[in-house]
C-alpha cells in the first residue's frame, strides 16, 4: 500500500514538473470547414462564422421543405426542394465570390500603377499602400483603408500584409502582397519598375482571362438552364395535387433520386468540360 502511495506521490511530481518546465509543443491550428471558410473569405465575407452559415443553410431548407409541403402535400417532392433551398446560400455565395475575383482583377492594375506613382513621388511604401484607400479603386478602398488603420496602430508591416492578405483572399492580390512584401525586405530603386512591371502583366493577364470567360458564358448558362428546366417544371406541378401525388409512391421516389443524381452528375460534367483554369492562391 505504501508503494502504491509513492508511486502515486512521484508521478503527480512529474506531472506538475513537466508542466511547468517542459518546453510547450504548438498545437498545429485546424482550419474550421476548411473549404466553406475559404468560399466565405473569398466572396468577402470572412467576418461570417461557418457555423452561422451552416445554420443559415438549414434554416432555408427546412422553410423551404415546409412551403413545399404545405404546397403539394408530397414529402418526396419536399425534401427534395428543401435540399435545394439548403443549397441555395452555398450558390449566391459562390456567385458573389467569383463576380468579386473577376472585379478584383480588373482593378488590380489601377491600384498597382497608382502604388508606383506614390513610390515614384517619394512616398514610402506602406504610406502608398494606406492610400490606396483614399485614391485606389473603389473596390479595394476598405481593406486598404484597415491595412493604413493597422499599420498605424501596430507598425508591422509583414504583420499588416497579412492581415491584407486575409481580407482580400485573391490569388492576384497573393501575387502582389508577396511582391511588395519581397521589395520591403530587399529594398533597392527598382521597386517602380517592378511595379510597372507587374501592372503591365496584370492588365494583359485580366483581358485575355476576361475574353475566355466571355466564351465559356454559353456553356455555363447551358448548364445552368438545363438543370433548372426540370425541377421548375416539377414546381409548376406542385399546385397538381392529382399529379404531384404520384411522387409519394416508391417509383416516384426513384424517378426523383435519379433525376437529382442525373442533374449534379451532368451540370459538374459540363462544368468541368468548360471550366477554366482557377488560380490558386499562395502563401495562404
Amino acid at each position: 500500500m505504501g508503494a502504491l502511495v509513492g508511486l502515486g506521490v512521484g508521478i503527480g511530481l512529474l506531472l506538475a514538473w513537466s508542466a511547468f518546465f517542459l518546453p510547450r509543443v504548438p498545437r498545429r491550428e485546424r482550419r474550421a470547414d476548411g473549404r466553406l471558410a475559404h468560399l466565405l473569405a473569398r466572396a468577402g465575407l470572412g467576418q461570417v462564422s461557418v457555423t452561422g452559415f451552416l445554420v443559415l443553410c438549414v434554416v432555408l431548407g427546412v422553410v423551404s421543405t415546409l412551403a413545399i409541403q404545405v404546397v403539394s402535400g408530397t414529402p418526396p417532392v419536399s425534401v427534395a426542394f428543401g435540399l435545394m433551398g439548403a443549397y441555395l446560400p452555398v450558390a449566391v455565395v459562390a456567385g458573389r465570390a467569383r463576380r468579386r475575383q473577376r472585379e478584383f482583377a480588373e482593378v488590380w492594375p489601377e491600384a498597382v500603377d497608382n502604388l508606383a506613382s506614390a513610390v515614384r513621388a517619394g512616398m514610402s511604401l506602406p504610406d502608398a499602400l494606406g492610400a490606396l484607400g483614399v485614391r485606389g479603386p473603389e473596390a479595394l478602398r476598405a481593406d486598404f483603408d484597415r491595412f493604413a488603420l493597422d499599420y498605424q496602430v501596430t507598425g508591422r508591416f509583414s504583420e499588416c500584409l497579412d492581415r491584407l492578405k486575409g481580407r482580400l483572399a485573391d490569388p492576384v492580390g497573393d501575387r502582389v502582397v508577396e511582391g511588395l512584401r519581397i521589395a520591403r525586405e530587399v529594398g533597392g530603386g527598382e521597386l517602380g519598375r517592378l511595379l510597372r512591371n507587374l501592372s503591365g502583366y496584370l492588365r494583359d493577364e485580366a483581358r485575355t482571362r476576361s475574353e475566355m470567360e466571355s466564351r465559356q458564358a454559353w456553356t455555363v448558362n447551358g448548364a445552368r438552364l438545363a438543370v433548372a428546366s426540370p425541377w421548375l417544371v416539377l414546381l409548376f406541378m406542385s399546385f397538381q395535387s392529382e399529379v404531384i401525388h404520384r411522387y409519394a409512391s416508391t417509383g416516384g421516389v426513384v424517378v426523383l433520386a435519379t433525376g437529382a443524381a442525373a442533374c449534379v452528375v451532368s451540370y459538374r460534367l459540363m462544368m468541368r468540360i468548360g471550366r477554366l483554369p482557377i488560380e490558386r492562391r499562395i502563401l495562404s
